[in-house]
């Protein structure tokens, strides 16, 4: 037995709940997975999984072998990657999650990515909140603001640039806001993202300026306000990937530019582990160098931030 790809493949059976799926995204049989996860038991005779015809749970001893698992592998791996010649081919999954703005960004920049990296496996998830990283099984994840979880590792790499928007038969119909402060007679489009939508907060070139709103249209996903704004319902706060186009086209005018909205931090976050495996590491350098294509998103410098750094 291969303890290591029995450890992966134990893994993904714990990720997905299912031998068919960790089969399917490991490129396995059903029968193989079954047999890797049952020779891993053999090894340390212990029951991992409990295994009913519909359903598989983790023992307790199975949750107890879930993080010394992910350790052994991060050696073997960083290992290979220590020792491994130059040029080394990148191969496997990256599991990797952002918002939907950036998601759709990345779109259409993965292929590049892909082309170079023929064994590079790439799952792109969209997601507004905070994930479990080593629960949801995700490598990679992008996320916006201050990251409080100190037992992360987080790299900022860039700055968000919004824009308050709204389409011009509503500005026509409603007027113009000049200053924060006129925001609140506005039907509001609300994205409520993390539970933190109801307060719009601006700049003044030195100072923030919290304004309260009350949303007539409330959604969790930016890309339901953009349509939402684009048909005439209000005022939203767009990021540039999303209402960039827009505003050239004359479809949206760029309101309020005196006080444009506070631009937040791009981080990428990965669990804390003293080494990424290779695969990662190629995924996190192109997500580095994608932000850095664009000038609005550019910042001087990648630092660390937060977390562990």
């Amino acid at each position: 037995m291969d303890l290591v790809s029995a450890l992966k493949t134990f893994l993904r059976v714990a990720e997905t709940g299912s031998f068919s799926a960790a089969a399917a995204d490991l490129g396995l049989t059903q029968p193989a997975v079954s047999r890797q996860v049952s020779a891993l038991e053999a090894h340390f005779n212990s029951r991992l999984l409990h295994r009913t015809t519909n359903a598989l749970a983790l023992t307790a001893e199975g949750e107890r072998m879930i993080p010394m698992a992910l350790r052994v592998i991060e050696a073997v791996d960083a290992l290979g990657d220590k020792t491994c010649p130059e040029g080394a081919t990148v191969s496997g999954k990256v599991r990797l999650s952002m918002p939907a703005p950036l998601g759709l960004y990345m779109s259409d920049r993965l292929p590049a990515l892909l082309k170079a990296h023929p064994k590079l496996v790439v799952e792109l998830i969209w997601r507004e909140e905070p994930s479990d990283l080593v629960g949801d099984g995700i490598d990679l994840e992008v996320r916006l603001g201050d990251v409080g979880n100190s037992s992360l590792i987080c790299r900022r790499i860039g700055w968000t640039t919004a824009f308050l928007v709204a389409a011009p038969e509503y500005l026509e119909r409603r007027g113009v806001p000049r200053t924060p402060q006129e925001i609140q007679g506005h039907d509001c489009i609300c994205y409520n993202r993390g539970g933190n939508g109801r307060s719009w907060h601006f700049s003044n070139g030195s100072d923030e300026i919290a304004v309260r709103i009350i949303p007539r249209l409330i959604t969790n996903n930016p890309v339901a306000v953009h349509h939402a704004a684009l048909a005439g319902s209000g005022l939203a706060i767009l990021s540039h990937i999303l209402a960039g186009s827009d505003i050239e086209a004359g479809r949206f005018v760029n309101v309020m530019r005196d006080f444009p909205p506070v631009r937040l931090p791009i981080n990428v976050v990965y669990a804390s582990r003293r080494n990424l495996p290779l695969r990662a590491r190629t995924v996190l350098d192109f997500l580095i160098e994608a932000i850095r294509e664009d000038a609005l998103m550019t910042t001087t410098e990648v630092s660390t931030c937060g977390g562990n750094g």
